[in-house]
């Protein structure tokens, strides 16, 4: 028997963001994490933010960060994950979806809870 859990609304907590220029230079974006699922957002002429895209990840968004290579107009995001690995995407706007660049094994502890040390 297997068992598989699906929920029928997605988180709405933002658990962390990133701002940058993801998908062409000089445009104003905002790219957020609900858990899992990382989401892009952009505001429109009116000035309230729309999504862009909605991408769902295998593990839980840990740490974000946007940067920019030098020289280059565009930013990449920079994520952590809860099985200590960070990964690097570039946002691909013919299939409109951040595509993996670079992965590393940062940690192999994975999520753990704090532990404190009696003496």
């Amino acid at each position: 028997m297997h068992l598989y859990a699906l929920t029928l609304q997605k988180g709405t907590a933002i658990t962390c963001t990133a701002y940058g220029n993801f998908s062409a230079p000089k445009m104003h974006e905002v790219a957020a994490s609900h858990g899992k699922v990382l989401e892009l957002y952009r505001p429109d002429t009116n000035g309230k933010m729309q999504s862009v895209c909605s991408m769902e990840a295998f593990g839980l968004i840990r740490a974000m960060s946007a940067f920019r290579l030098p020289g280059a107009n565009k930013d990449y995001l920079v994520l952590g994950s809860d099985s200590g690995r960070i990964s690097v995407l570039e946002f691909n706007k013919e299939r409109n979806q951040f595509e993996r660049v670079h992965l590393e094994t940062f940690g192999k502890s994975g999520c753990l809870p704090a532990r404190s040390t009696v003496f």
